[in-house]
């Protein structure tokens, strides 16, 4: 049975934890559900952090002239420098962690469309801009997996998250012990899940594994990781899975007869025409693996990235994913 590295994820504590949201609730969330068996989590509220109570009045970033503050309307105090100092100090003492789980629209917890108001007092919304702890979140760790909840109600957004959330936990543990036969056997099980993602940086990832300069174990892998967090930058596109399912079939070539190779090509057509999704393309793939015994593509992570419990179908059909 495949095991998985077990994520550590900093999570906005009014997703599931406590009762820590301005108006006193807690928000009730199927994706930090379904994670929990599978997930360290890290929960934080930096409003409670920096001493707002609950319940509490509600806080907005205010836009003047070219600066942004964080206020709260009925006080008017500035909470500015609070959350900047609070936000530092807590990125500065974090362990190592994977990614981050954060409340969607927050002023502070926000990653994007966060209002954005021209005054203190009632005035219309004048743009959008992200979260006072989000936003540094995102210039100190922006290779790690990083999503709002409400965007992870979008399947290939959630799918991609998970993907990059459960092989980035796999290598910070590889990291513990560091190795060049545990890197090798890294790239060799990402294989097909890399080249999905982006086929250059593939390759140029296992030309860094090649270590042709013999450079030492740290420096390897100190370049492996750069190259890793830039690969994950975006969901990989549907021609690329497309390729990467032509490569596999190739291993049946002399194996698969003609009908069979002519049903997965209507197949690919399918999915190119966004007819099926790609998962269908995976059971016909793994039950060759499984028929020829592949012992090579059984070991991809491709088939299976993530902890099956963790797949769901559902979409809302919302959001996008970062370019």
């Amino acid at each position: 049975m495949k095991t998985y590295a077990t994520p550590k994820v900093v999570v906005s504590r009014c997703l599931e934890f406590d009762e820590v949201r301005y108006n006193g609730e807690v928000l009730p969330d199927k994706v930090v559900q379904r994670l929990q068996p599978h997930v360290t989590f890290i929960p934080v509220c930096p409003e409670v952090e920096i001493g707002l109570g609950v319940p509490r009045d509600v806080i907005r970033i205010v836009k003047t002239e070219d600066e942004e503050k964080l206020v709260q309307p009925k006080t008017g105090e500035d909470l500015t420098e609070k959350m900047d100092s609070f936000t530092k100090g807590f990125l500065a003492a974090l362990p190592e962690v994977d990614g981050f789980l954060l409340k969607n629209r927050s002023p502070t917890c926000g990653t994007q469309d966060v209002k954005m108001y021209g005054k203190i007092e009632k005035s219309p919304v004048i743009g959008k801009t992200k979260g006072f702890f989000a936003r540094e979140i995102l210039e100190e760790h922006s290779g790690l997996a990083i999503e709002e909840e409400g965007r992870l109600k979008n399947y290939k957004i959630r799918e991609h998250y998970l993907t990059k959330l459960f092989t980035l936990a796999k290598f910070r543990e590889m990291k513990q012990q560091k190795s060049m036969k545990n890197l090798v056997n890294f790239q060799a099980e990402n294989k097909y899940l890399f080249m999905a993602y982006n086929q250059t940086a593939q390759k140029e990832m296992g030309r860094i594994v090649a270590n042709h300069d013999h450079a030492s174990v740290e420096e390897v892998y100190e370049a492996y990781e750069e190259k890793l967090h830039w690969m994950f930058r975006r969901a990989p596109s549907r021609r690329s899975n497309i390729n990467v399912c032509q490569h596999i079939v190739g291993y049946f070539k002399y194996d698969l007869t003609t009908s069979e190779k002519e049903f997965f090509q209507s197949e690919l057509v399918k999915y190119e025409e966004e007819r099926i999704p790609l998962s269908a393309l995976l059971s016909i793939l793994q039950s060759w693996v499984v028929r020829f015994n592949d012992s090579y593509l059984e070991q991809q992570s491709y088939f299976q990235p993530y902890p099956e419990d963790l797949i769901e179908i559902s979409d809302s059909g919302k959001g996008r994913a970062y370019s």
